[in-house]
């Protein structure tokens, strides 16, 4: 029994037309269904209908080949400062909040804390003890070169000098620890009013202020975590392949980061792990990659395509293949008929794909009309059963 299905095909509209297009041409099957590999199916034609056809050979084309493989976004390890307090105190300012944006030395945080109060009245008793000891040392100088003191007493007089200006240095590094200018500490010595003595924290890098956990009022001790500032103008993205396929590759080869509805950028390949994953087998390979337009972010899932060179490979262009009921092929043109075939497909490149088997060169594979194709075959098999 043959069955007519009638195809229409939209490229035969005629553009302002308000009534509906004739059919072109009547489509003949000689099987019904989605094929057996060895018996697939076929349509047939009219000859105004193969017009709206377009048709290419299957060849050999010298195409780039690359390795794609799945990647995630990370912070770069030397961009990120995690912000705490070295000093117990009373959280007595704060001047940031989450997501404002900081440059290295702006002030994040006052703490009071009395730990600082004794470092300041330290550091003021050493600072008048080394200009005491250093005033008693000099007129001892002056006594020993006209010869009316001796020379144990210069000595003597030298070396308490030094013990205080150790003392002082010892007390001057503590504060400027804590993140104290030499000209905070020189208003110190002029100053003694409780401004001078409150710590103030300040930012580590410039960068956005990520994490906060920390509110006025709040006792705080060393340690405790009070801020994350994080760089986000340059990010790494991580990627594993197999170990024979990392083998191709050098660092300072170029790799392209494929996100999802973004441009795609090219970064350096700047880190090839040296041991292998256990469970996986796999090298993880580490790109520094730009990001000062903010387009990646860490933590998000994205892809890395390294380039290995060109190869002659098996091709046809990309709108050949589709999917007939999760069979994936595509339609050959022999004479006036049409078959699907289903096909393996390789890697894609420059608009055309790899052909791994289904396939041989000068078959004539359907690129413009595969839709109308696709719904004739699937009429028919429903017609069929």
């Amino acid at each position: 029994m043959i069955i007519y299905v009638i195809l229409l095909f939209p490229l035969l509209l005629v553009q302002g037309c308000s009534e509906p297009s004739e059919p072109v041409g009547k489509i003949q099957s000689e099987t019904a269904g989605i094929p057996e590999a060895s018996h697939p199916p076929s349509l047939q034609l009219t000859a105004s209908a193969q017009a709206q056809i377009k048709t290419a050979l299957v060849e050999n084309r010298m195409l780039s080949q690359a390795i794609v493989a799945p990647g995630g976004v990370a912070l770069d390890l030397g961009r990120i400062a995690k912000v705490s307090s070295r000093l117990e105190g009373q959280v007595e300012e704060v001047f940031v909040q989450l997501g404002n944006h900081v440059k290295v030395g702006d002030p994040l945080l006052a703490i009071v804390s009395l730990k600082l109060d004794e470092l300041v009245q330290e550091f003021l008793v050493s600072k008048v003890q080394v200009d005491l000891r250093l005033a008693n040392f000099e007129r001892t100088k002056k006594l020993h070169g006209e010869q009316i003191v001796s020379e144990r007493r210069l000595m003597e007089d030298q070396a308490q000098y030094f013990e205080a200006q150790a003392i002082n240095q010892h007390v001057t590094e503590k504060l400027q620890n804590m993140g104290l200018l030499k000209k905070d500490l020189d208003e110190l010595l002029h100053s003694h009013t409780m401004e001078g003595h409150r710590y103030i924290i300040k930012a580590p890098l410039t960068g956005t202020i990520s994490e906060q956990t920390v509110v006025l009022g709040q006792g705080v001790s060393p340690g405790d975590h009070l801020f994350e500032v994080v760089d986000t103008r340059q990010v790494w993205v991580f990627a594993n392949l197999p170990i024979e396929q990392a083998q191709r590759f050098n660092e300072g080869d170029r790799g392209t980061i494929l996100a999802k509805g973004r441009e795609p950028i090219e970064a350096p390949l700047a880190y090839i792990s040296p041991v292998a994953d256990k469970a996986t087998l796999t090298i993880q390979l580490r790109f520094d990659v730009d990001n000062r337009q903010g387009l990646l972010k860490p933590h998000e899932y994205v892809e890395v395509r390294l380039e290995e060179g060109e190869a002659s490979i098996l091709a046809i262009p990309v709108t050949a293949p589709t999917l007939v009921e999760g069979v994936r092929g595509v339609f050959v043109k022999d004479d006036n008929r049409y078959r699907f075939i289903p096909v393996k497909l390789g890697q894609e490149s420059e608009g055309w794909i790899e052909v791994i088997e289904g396939l041989t060169t000068g078959d004539e594979v359907v690129i413009e009309g595969v839709f109308d194709l696709k719904n004739a075959l699937l009429k028919d098999s429903i017609a069929g059963d």
